[in-house]
């Protein structure tokens, strides 16, 4: 009998996906998020305030 999953679920009880699966996942995601609402601008100001509160 072939084992069913469900949306969602990872394949064994008690195990995770890779860290990159999930990288996978939510990568284009993130970057059809940034294309559709102009984030890049965001971005950069977001990164360079982080740099400065570093001193870099």
């Amino acid at each position: 009998m072939a084992r069913q999953f469900r949306f969602g679920r990872s394949p064994e009880p008690g195990r995770t996906r890779h860290p990159a699966v999930a990288i996978a996942m939510a990568l284009p995601c993130a970057i059809l998020l940034l294309l559709l609402f102009g984030g890049w601008e965001q971005l950069a100001t977001q990164t360079k305030a982080v740099a400065d509160l570093i001193g870099r």
